[in-house]
């Protein structure tokens, strides 16, 4: 072969070199995850007669067994709609505390008219978690494109979405009240530093095998 003949195929490779298609980055090649918490919202409605503003004999049991069935806890919150008496919303309100739950004020829009008489109980419920986890769909090698695993974040996020107490705080942060208090602040410190070391009393000899 020639010297002639070399440049050209050496220009031809180059120009089939600038026709490629440029490369898209993607949102794997980074180190944030792409497997990340979802938040998810639904309401649940509970419409109890209360006649003259104190729920009906029979309604507390069945707001109560309503409550069960949800499983209401942590994630949840509950509030009363309608032209509700003080007297329901207190009961409403130790049916909840049984649950460990307060009755919040600002019920969302639901659908339906609260009917005279009775007294609307709705449920918020926040659900964190991560779609589609564990993702075992690309296998690790080859890697020609340097991305990060498909199950990359499923375990550290999924473990993030579920001990939050309210999904509503990987949305958005709190807003401060204005207020700080500094023995809130160092209370855990305080206690820290007062509490002797696990280690402190030496080893202890512990009878594995049980028995006497």
């Amino acid at each position: 072969m020639t010297m002639r003949s070399k440049l050209v195929l050496f220009a031809l490779a180059s120009g089939l070199a600038g026709c490629a298609t440029p490369t898209v980055d993607s949102p794997e090649r980074g180190v944030a995850a792409v497997n990340i918490p979802v938040v998810t919202s639904a309401d649940f409605v509970f419409d109890a007669a209360a006649p003259g503003g104190r729920l009906a004999p029979g309604e507390a049991e069945r707001l109560n067994g309503w409550f069960q069935g949800l499983g209401l806890g942590f994630g949840d919150t509950v509030y009363i709609d309608g032209a509700y008496g003080a007297p329901a919303r207190t009961q409403v309100a130790q049916i909840a505390g049984r649950y460990g739950m307060l009755v919040q004020a600002g019920a969302p829009v639901t659908a339906g008219l609260v009917q005279p008489g009775t007294v609307r109980v709705v449920v918020n419920r926040r659900r964190a978690e991560v779609p589609g986890c564990p993702n075992w769909s690309r296998p690790a090698q080859p890697n020609i494109g340097n991305k990060n695993l498909s199950n990359y974040g499923c375990g550290v996020n999924s473990n993030l979405a579920a001990m939050v107490a309210d999904p509503v705080d990987l949305i958005h942060g709190r807003e401060g009240t204005g207020v700080s208090d500094v023995n809130a602040a160092a209370k855990a410190v305080g206690f820290y530093r007062s509490q002797q070391p696990s280690g402190a009393k030496g080893l202890q000899q512990v009878n594995t095998k049980g028995g006497n």
